[in-house]
């Protein structure tokens, strides 16, 4: 039987065959309308019975992006075929404001107790014999922390934007996701960890003059055995976490990169430690384990780089993922994350300690080496941190929502290149505009939190007046505000020039936040010290 459609021929229940015809031929657009029902006559004149099979090739696309971020509560509306869409792309989650700001609570939070935790790490750890003979060290800290941060909160942008649009659905993509970036994670670990011993290094010698040969070479195996292994133990974590979050129906973007910025700081410091500390218990000897075990993290370096570079998800990366981390290690400070109001008895918080090849760094350097300033040392972190972890939410929301509408620099409908209005940014009606006021308006009770726990255990040696809250919360809330704006403008700008923003955006927007938050802090200050409010940290 054939008729003037191209047919095929389908088994049915009850083993008659009927013709099949594509959807596509119903109502394509050149015909511009349906066939007569004459087209359906057989040969005989008499009518054939059709079974009409929907097209999927135009469909899938659509129903792939409708169906991003699917959770519990979301209905099912994708099975729309329509192609007539406008140029915005659709909304990756059905969020409210409060499911945003219900994800982001927790991890938000956890984010801000791990800063302090691993300031108390580092008041416990200051007092070992690496600490006071290897001063360096000291140096490496906030630079380690800094440099591995960023590689942190970058994979976790990068892997919520893939499981965001589909790219780790399969076992097969999974599979491929993770390879690929464990490896260039390990190259990036590594990098970063044989640079920031060289810094360690050069600024602990510029002070005295002193160079040590057998101190250089533990530098470098203790911060390249750690960034490796760090690199290792949270890359499975968030993995873990945002396979985890998908399968309950929270959107990756609200978590990851919080838990990576809270996890990240506690263990590397941890591992810092105490791998620092068992080579340099090996020092003397056996003086050939520092070397060698340098030289083994180093020799690795090919295998992990060809697996990377084999991979299409992180090929590019590889080669163009550099520049934003070395730059923002300039702009940001290099302070560590102690939890004393005052200097330390040992080195933590000692101002010849803080970097002043940073800008940051130098603006903490002249605030905290003023004795009316002293109490400025506790809190720069803890607004840095909140600062950083709030925008790098806001950062890696948007880049997810702009990579459903293609690939950067394809639509430029949706990436525009002039500066947003501060009423675009925070007072529209679309889903980034919503996340900026949940994230805006947890700034305040997030600080409220983490100064009660600070003034708890300094054990009444830390008085929070009211004037001096007031000041911090409106450093704090300018920071944020200042934050969000940049981050609408810096990641649409960055998608229309052909740069994925979940390798660019965010150690450029956690760089700026240490610089506005550090700046902003030493202003109130020097406006209470100004005004003699005599009863809180200032100047005591």
């Amino acid at each position: 039987m054939t008729s003037k459609l191209e047919q095929k021929e389908t088994p049915q229940a009850n083993g008659a065959a009927l013709p099949v015809v594509p959807g596509d031929c119903l109502a394509s657009p050149e015909r511009g309308q349906r066939p007569e029902p004459s087209d359906f006559l057989g040969p005989d004149g008499t009518g054939v019975e059709v079974v009409v099979l929907e097209s999927r090739a135009n469909a899938k696309g659509v129903r792939e992006e409708d169906a991003l971020l699917e959770n519990g509560s979301q209905s099912n509306e994708s099975d729309d075929t329509s192609t007539d869409r406008g140029p915005e792309p659709a909304s990756p989650l059905k969020e409210t404001s409060f499911s945003i700001g219900l994800q982001v609570l927790f991890p938000f939070l956890l984010a801000g107790f791990g800063t302090v935790a691993a300031g108390m790490v580092l008041d416990i750890v200051q007092h070992w014999d690496v600490f006071k003979y290897v001063t360096e060290v000291f140096i490496l800290v906030p630079a380690l922390l800094g440099l591995k941060g960023n590689l942190e909160m970058t994979l976790a942008s990068r892997l919520s934007t893939a499981a965001n649009i589909g790219q780790m659905d399969t076992p097969k993509e999974l599979w491929k996701m993770i390879t690929g970036n464990m490896a260039l994670i390990q190259v990036q670990a590594t990098v970063v960890g044989f640079l920031a011993s060289i810094a360690a290094v050069v600024f602990g010698w510029i002070p005295d003059g002193h160079f040590s040969i057998d101190h250089a070479v533990l530098l470098c195996a203790s911060s390249v055995a750690t960034a490796f292994i760090a690199s290792l133990v949270l890359g499975m974590i968030m993995i873990g976490v945002i396979i985890g979050s998908r399968k309950m129906g929270i959107n990756p973007d609200n978590v990851a990169t919080p838990i990576a910025a809270s996890l990240g700081d506690l263990i590397t410091l941890a591992l810092l430690s105490g791998i620092s500390w068992g080579l340099y218990k090996e020092l003397e000897s056996k003086a050939y384990v520092n070397p060698l075990v340098c030289a083994f993290f180093i020799s690795l370096l090919p295998i992990w780089i060809v697996i990377a570079k084999r991979n299409s998800a992180t090929r590019e990366v590889l080669y163009s993922g550099w520049e934003p981390v070395i730059i923002a290690m300039a702009i940001s400070r290099w302070d560590c994350p102690c939890p004393h109001t005052q200097p330390c008895s040992g080195h933590c918080c000692s101002p010849d300690l803080i970097s002043p090849c940073s800008v940051g760094g130098l603006i903490l350097d002249r605030t905290v080496s003023d004795p009316n300033f002293a109490g400025m040392a506790v809190f720069t972190p803890v607004i840095n941190g909140v600062g950083g972890n709030l925008v790098a939410v806001q950062a890696s929301r948007i880049s997810t929502y702009l990579h459903m509408s293609g690939v950067p620099g394809d639509s430029p409908e949706v990436a525009p290149r002039k500066c947003p209005s501060p009423c675009s940014t925070f007072f529209s009606s679309d889903v980034n505009s919503r996340s900026a006021r949940v994230l805006f308006l947890l700034v305040v009770p997030g600080h409220l939190v983490f100064l009660y726990t600070i003034s708890s255990m300094q054990g009444g040696h830390t008085t929070l007046t009211l004037i001096f809250i007031v000041f911090y919360m409106t450093a704090a809330l300018l920071q944020v505000l200042i934050l969000l704006y940049i981050a609408d403008w810096m990641v649409h700008w960055m998608w229309g020039r052909d740069l994925d923003p979940d390798n660019f955006s965010i150690p450029y927007l956690t760089a700026l936040g240490d610089l506005i938050g550090t700046g902003l802090l030493a202003l109130s200050f020097h406006v209470l010290w100004l005004i003699g409010d005599r009863d809180s940290d200032v100047g005591d």
